[in-house]
């Protein structure tokens, strides 16, 4: 009898304070079960994807309804914009190569005349200027801390007019410092020209490294105006920065040979560079180069989109934690056929990560009690071109990036195996997996957690970059990706509503949190 009578006790102490609030029923699970439902993500998804957004290119009308639909979500849940408005407008730029390109050198008193698309084509970066200066080779054109190795060493580029090789020492070899046989971002061209232009360079000559590949030809970019099959959609965008530009073009093996005197003799210069990791630059003798780039640029405005929940402790509110998924595709097919699927749906790239981004943002906005940190949500144009909007927000950030203490990524979450996900960058950020882990067992999906598409892959490689500690779900590839089949009932509703639970889960212990995550690059 008295253990029945304290068991009553206990029983209506417990109701007490649970309606007082001083207990709190609302589990994790609960949470899940209520705040993220399937049938939101799904109106969400169909809307992104349908035909009449005309597969959301940046920038388009079909990509600015998009924007449209996921501020007035962000309303209506709502969010507090930032600003005037839920928008984040940048300009972009499409550049065109304009008429006057030509490239000639001047060795041992003689004038050799190049051919444009021949002997030489212009990079997409390349600067509306002529420059005439002393040419210098610069091995691969890397300067790398990480990996002891810089190439601008024993040389002075200042004022002159440098030429680099393509790729990275070692490219075909597995035990290659530049990560084996992966490439890092030191073998991107555009890396390579940043950084000439910070050793002061004033143009750069591109040559394919021919020990590791035959073809020579001075591919470039592939401009419409130097081709008849390639469309004038395909013009390059970027991001109107106002950074420093200079020409740049690929050369072929006819400059090789006038160089260098022959092919052989740079793959000879080549192999000393990758056997002993050693730069071997040097300034040549008796060599100038005259360049001149014309361009013709146009430019276009669009946006991200943005709103956020403002934390609610005093001291870890000025902190924010990111959720972002792009929601741009690449448009569709000009003079399709008639009665043809000609429009890139994109519903799982990335129709589905906005979704479940939405969903969490509903559910953020539900809470009864909010988040410690605020949480910033974030709707990126312009991924399939470049990264361009989440690279744009980590120069102009809406919140200041070192008060930025992760981010995480959803792109491509709606395919594939029901019970499993892809979690990259667990061994960049090792504290937020050890989270992601600690959250799946209400969830249990296998985590996958190779780093295959992590640098570069996706926007979240924009806040890496500036050494904030990222996860990015991801749910695999697959047969139509990147095809107009790309289509909204291909999405299984049930795992991408799982994903964006483990997400929302992830994020809210983040949000919650007064610790601070570790990067390893």
């Amino acid at each position: 009898m008295i253990t029945y009578l304290k068991r009553i006790f206990i029983f209506f102490i417990f109701v007490f304070f649970a309606g007082c609030g001083i207990l709190n029923f609302e589990s994790q699970n609960h949470y899940d079960a209520n705040l993220i439902i399937p049938d939101n993500i799904s109106k969400y998804l169909y809307f992104l994807a349908s035909d009449s957004l005309k597969g959301r290119n940046t920038p388009s009308e079909g990509l600015d309804i998009a924007a449209e639909y996921i501020a007035n979500n962000f309303k209506n849940f709502g969010l507090k914009p930032v600003g005037e408005n839920y928008y984040q407008n940048f300009s972009l730029i499409i550049t065109n190569l304009g008429s006057e390109n030509h490239l000639k050198i001047l060795k041992n008193g003689n004038i050799n005349d190049f051919q444009i698309k021949q002997d030489f084509t212009p990079f997409e970066m390349t600067a509306n200027a002529e420059v005439n200066a002393p040419l210098v080779f610069a091995g691969y054109g890397i300067k790398s801390k990480e990996h002891n190795y810089n190439d601008y060493q024993n040389v002075n580029v200042k004022d002159k007019i440098v030429l680099v090789l393509r790729h990275e020492p070692g490219e075909e070899d597995s035990t290659s410092i530049f990560d084996g046989k992966k490439p890092t971002e030191y073998s991107n061209v555009s890396q390579k020209v940043k950084t000439a232009i910070e050793e002061g360079a004033i143009g750069v000559l591109v040559v394919t490294d021919p020990l590791n590949h035959s073809n020579l030809t001075p591919r470039g970019f592939p401009w419409p105006s130097l081709s008849k099959t390639i469309p004038v959609e395909s013009l390059p965008i970027t991001l109107n920065l106002h950074e420093p530009k200079v020409p740049v073009v690929q050369v072929g093996e006819s400059i090789i040979q006038l160089i260098f005197g022959s092919v052989d003799s740079l793959k000879n210069i080549q192999a000393h560079i990758d056997s002993t990791l050693q730069p071997n630059s040097f300034e040549f003798q008796n060599i100038e180069v005259n360049l001149k780039t014309s361009t013709i640029l146009t430019e276009k405005n669009t946006k991200n989109v943005a709103a956020y929940v403002e934390g609610a402790d005093k001291e870890l509110r000025n902190e924010v934690v990111i959720i972002g998924a792009h929601y741009d595709h690449v448009g569709y097919k000009r003079n399709a056929e008639v009665d043809t699927d000609s429009i890139f749906n994109g519903a799982d790239d990335n129709a589905s990560g906005t979704s479940g981004m939405l969903a969490i943002a509903k559910a953020f906005s539900e809470m009864k009690n909010k988040p410690k940190r605020t949480v910033l949500f974030l709707a990126f144009a312009g991924e399939e071109k470049g990264l361009l909007g989440s690279k744009y927000y980590v120069n102009f950030p809406l919140f200041p990036i070192e008060k930025t203490v992760a981010m995480l990524n959803l792109d491509m979450i709606g395919r594939n195996h029901i019970d499993s996900v892809f979690i990259l960058g667990a061994s960049h950020s090792p504290d937020l997996f050890k989270i992601v882990e600690e959250e799946n067992k209400n969830i249990n999906f296998h985590l996958i957690t190779s780093d295959g598409y992590f640098v570069g892959g996706s926007d979240h490689a924009s806040f890496y970059r500036r050494n904030i500690p990222v996860i990015f779900f991801f749910t695999g590839e697959h047969s139509d990706y990147h095809k107009v089949s790309d289509h909204a009932e291909l999405i299984d509703i049930k795992k991408l509503t799982k994903v964006s639970r483990l997400a929302f889960r992830t994020a809210w212990r983040i949000a919650n949190d007064n610790k601070y995550y570790k990067l390893i690059k």
